[in-house]
């Protein structure tokens, strides 16, 4: 009865969330969440540091993926010190290599890419295992450890979405790009953006026009390999749970770069479609040389885990820190006056 709570709830969660994402993120307002005044400057007016919805949808993602992994961990029997160790020790290559290999590929140095940040912590998530047993002196359920880290990725990566529908990255070829077939299958189903400080505005010119909504399709098709995966961890079905949420996750990323308008780097298959291809050669192997874990399930004491008063001052220190790495604006600013309403004194 646990799981299926469990299970509805994320599922109610999203299934109310999404539409309304969808219908609203794409307009002007949902891009900056707050104009903070820094610098005064010779006119009287202030230079601000722009605050994003992108970093505010980011920082929930992160939460979210943080949490599943916490309460699948503890349900296994790894201890809450273990699995945040571990999550820690992903995070710490996961966020630089979001912004390095942007750099690298895309030569942009103030943008982020998920699609790098979730290839290296994809590599190193059983290294981090490996290194927290160490630090730990006891040994933990790596496959179940490793399965727990994939559903909750799957999760990440579908709210995470959010964030790019609110800033306009990430976006979709336009709708003029299909046949007619093409056209009617998506029908409404589409996304005009509006703001030309959203990305799609002022790198593509594309706001405005109807464009295929691939963060919308990106978010359902990866929440529910999650909801998949979390099933499947339930049975103590490690191994199907770990592919399941990553081939579907990968698998995806790699045929959704053909329906993006966005610049991806040069070539026929750009270089996060070879990322994919090697996480999906990467993930089976490790699965298939792992040794089985037969173990059960204990989703109430996951979640009693998650329930602690010290788990969720943790939850909300990450959420804050994730939230001024991704939500402070570097390729937009704004300028904002301050005045006393005369009428009101």
């Amino acid at each position: 009865m646990t799981a299926i709570l469990f299970l509805a709830t994320l599922t109610l969660i999203l299934s109310l969330l999404f539409p309304w994402a969808f219908r609203t993120l794409p307009g002007e307002k949902w891009q900056i969440m707050a104009a903070v005044p820094v610098q005064k400057e010779d006119s009287g007016l202030w230079s601000g540091l722009n605050l994003t919805w992108y970093g505010f949808f980011s920082a929930c993602a992160y939460v979210l993926a943080a949490a599943v992994t916490i309460v699948l961990m503890a349900s296994v029997g790894v201890s809450t010190a273990e699995a945040l160790l571990t999550l820690v020790s992903v995070l710490l290559v996961c966020a630089p290599a979001a912004r390095i290999l942007a750099r690298l590929i895309e030569g942009k140095r103030h943008t982020f890419t998920v699609g790098g940040a979730s290839f290296a912590g994809i590599l190193i998530a059983p290294f981090a295992i490996r290194f927290v047993e160490a630090a730990m002196g006891r040994p933990m359920p790596l496959m179940p450890a490793i399965a727990a880290m994939a559903v909750a990725y799957a999760f990440g990566e579908g709210l995470g979405r959010l964030a790019c529908v609110s800033f306009g990255c990430c976006y979709g070829r336009p709708l003029t790009d299909f046949g007619p077939a093409v056209r009617r299958l998506l029908g409404r189903r589409v996304f005009v953006f509006s703001g030309k400080t959203k990305k799609i505005a002022y790198e593509s010119g594309l706001d405005g026009r109807e464009v295929v909504p691939v963060q919308a399709f990106s978010a359902v098709i990866n929440s529910a390999a999650g909801l998949a995966g979390t099933v499947l961890f339930v049975l103590s079905r490690f191994e199907a749970a770990l592919l399941v949420a990553v081939v579907v996750t990968q698998a995806w990323r790699f045929l959704s770069e053909f329906l993006r308008a966005d610049f991806r780097g040069h070539g026929r298959l750009t270089a996060y479609q070879i990322m994919n291809v090697v996480t999906l050669l990467y993930v089976p192997l490790v699965a298939a040389i792992l040794p089985a874990a037969p173990r059960a399930v204990d989703l109430e004491a996951g979640l009693a885990a998650l329930w602690d008063p010290s788990m969720i001052l943790m939850l909300q220190s990450l959420w804050t820190l994730s939230f001024l790495y991704t939500g402070r604006s570097r390729v937009t600013g704004s300028t904002v006056e301050v005045f006393v309403h005369r009428d009101r004194i």
